[in-house]
């Protein structure tokens, strides 16, 4: 199913990350999803797809999506594309939306954002796995509060 608003409702069949961002990554995720839907049909492929797209443009910072100072690919399976990343999807590559081709001052920055703790004494690659984290534990409460 396209994810175009439903007319019985006000709810959207977006992502609940996407229905707290800015209205630009919604389109982008929508505009992308609809579009591979029509190639693909309706399913995680069209899903992983507009993910794809939207991680072009914007980082996953808590709860909701955010745009990146600079577009290109947030993590080494994005980077790889094509059939490369379509080979590897699901086998957990990716970064989930944190931006890991960031500076090691801008991961700082939003574990800081997101209080992560020990963050001064991590890694680069730490910080990833610790922003993924903090994402997923407020993804996860402000589902549990909107329910």
């Amino acid at each position: 199913m396209p994810a175009k608003k439903r007319s019985s409702s006000s709810k959207t069949d977006l992502p609940s990350t996407l229905e707290r961002s800015p209205k630009k990554a919604q389109e982008t995720w929508q505009k992308t999803h609809d579009s591979a839907v029509e190639e693909y049909g309706e399913g995680e492929r069209a899903h992983r797809t507009a993910f794809a797209s939207l991680k072009h443009s914007y980082e996953k910072v808590g709860d909701h999506w955010e745009e990146k100072d600079s577009k290109g690919p947030s993590d080494a399976q994005a980077a790889r594309g094509g059939a490369d990343a379509r080979r590897t999807s699901g086998r957990g590559d990716t970064a989930g939306g944190v931006n890991a081709n960031a500076s090691k001052k801008h991961l700082y920055d939003i574990a800081q954002r997101l209080e992560v703790r020990g963050r001064s004494q991590m890694s680069k690659d730490e910080l990833v796995e610790a922003i993924q984290r903090a994402n997923d534990r407020s993804t996860a409460k402000a589902r549990k509060s909107s329910s």
